[in-house]
């Protein structure tokens, strides 16, 4: 069973972007546009009402801005958030905010739908967490969870197979994916990260730390209730106390 469509309401004081995030979001058919506000009241008011999943977020608009907007709403209740805005110095702020991704306008459709892959990420995650079927009878396992991910790299763009990554490690609104001793910084806080991957797959040992299972070869018991977690290629990495429970049971330790 597939998720419901993903009901979205746009925020922007401009008619044109708008009519351009529109236009973008016709090249996604999962995607139903419920709702246009043209300032941050309106939309408290429309969110209250439409309960959107999806708001695309204007930053600069007449009164309160788009952050004033993001504070007022309540954590447990907020939709996913995508800022759309023709200021780029705010993407810091905005992942702090939780955003999912940040697009400049004017709108480029290839930076667009590549923001909307991790909508899609995170709103598959959410459903396989909540008891939704996560494939069809024909489907392989894992199907709704990500299977790449695309890393740029000055102006191009790697693709990484979800199955080659050996670890990965927080910084602040970024990770570090390593693979095959090479590391790639990405703009992805762990938190959405996780959600996107399947748990089966993927081991969280520490606050900040997750791991290819297949990846690991051997666990040192260590004092205080750690651990040290070794690698097939060598790599050591710590298993703290409040996840040692969890790891033993998926990886059956005894």
């Amino acid at each position: 069973m597939n998720p419901p469509p993903i009901r979205t309401l746009l925020v922007d004081d401009e008619v044109l972007a708008r009519l351009a995030l529109r236009q973008a979001l016709a090249a996604h058919p999962d995607v139903e546009i419920v709702g246009e506000c043209g300032n941050a009241t309106e939309a408290l008011q429309a969110i209250a009402a439409l309960e959107p999943a999806l708001l695309f977020l204007d930053i600069h608009m007449p009164g309160m801005d788009g952050f004033k907007l993001l504070h007022r709403l309540r954590p447990d209740t907020s939709p996913m958030v995508v800022f759309a805005t023709a200021y780029g110095q705010h993407a810091l702020r905005a992942f702090d905010a939780n955003a999912l991704d940040y697009v400049l306008k004017p709108i480029d459709q290839a930076r667009f739908d590549q923001a909307m892959r991790r909508v899609h990420q995170h709103w598959l995650g959410m459903h396989a967490r909540a008891g939704t079927p996560r494939m069809a009878s024909t489907a392989s396992p894992g199907a709704a969870y990500a299977q790449r991910i695309s890393v740029r790299l000055g102006e191009s763009i790697r693709v990484i197979a979800i199955e080659d990554i050996d670890w990965i490690r927080a910084e602040g609104n970024y990770v570090q994916i390593h693979v095959d001793g090479v590391s790639y910084l990405h703009r992805e806080t762990l938190r959405h990260l996780l959600e996107a991957l399947d748990p089966t797959c993927f081991l969280r040992i520490h606050r900040g730390t997750l791991v290819n299972v297949k990846r690991i070869r051997e666990i040192h018991p260590l004092f205080q209730g750690n651990a040290e977690v070794v690698l097939h290629n060598g790599t050591r990495l710590s298993l703290s106390r409040r996840f040692r429970m969890h790891a033993r049971r998926t990886l059956g330790m005894s």
